[in-house]
């Protein structure tokens, strides 16, 4: 069975909110981001079976938002405190704690976590763009995976996309 990891970077924070960071909203930019990402997976078919997010504001809203733009139920977000300031650890194992049955995992969170587990799990890292972000807010990473969720070793992973909202305008 192939499997598929959809990482997700959760869209543009309103830094202005006046909140702590856990409970910080998207920016109107976040909102329209997860929007062309959930276009983007929407054309190519690319629906996720299982759906695990970090439970901070702006991760759950992204999730949301790319989930009603794809006709999906929200009602099946697997939220996990475990994804939110996640380090590479954390992050595997929220992932080798998804369902068996599940071939298309979207995981939603945040950097440095999100980057760390890209970098760990392709044996070639991507190309560095020339603002040095490799996952700015809403970028997506797709990649086929091992079949086993509880076996991801170091370069276990192809990268198969990277995409960023700016990029799909």
């Amino acid at each position: 069975m192939t499997r598929e990891l959809l990482i997700l970077r959760h869209g543009k924070s309103d830094w202005s909110a006046g909140t702590d960071d856990y409970n910080r909203p998207l920016k109107k930019r976040g909102k329209r981001g997860a929007q062309v990402i959930a276009k983007w997976l929407q054309d190519r078919a690319l629906t996720p079976d299982y759906v695990v997010s970090s439970p901070a504001t702006r991760a759950i809203d992204t999730t949301r938002r790319v989930l009603q733009a794809m006709a999906l139920e929200s009602s099946e977000v697997h939220t996990d405190e475990r994804v939110y300031d996640a380090s590479l650890e954390q992050l595997l194992d929220v992932l080798s704690d998804c369902s068996p049955e599940a071939e298309r995992v979207l995981l939603v969170g945040h950097n440095p976590g999100l980057e760390n587990l890209l970098l760990y799990l392709v044996p070639t890292p991507p190309m560095l763009p020339d603002d040095g972000k490799l996952m700015p807010t809403a970028a997506l990473a797709c990649l086929t995976m091992p079949d086993d969720w509880q076996s991801l070793s170091e370069g276990s992973a192809r990268l198969l996309h990277l995409v960023k909202p700016s990029a799909l305008h």
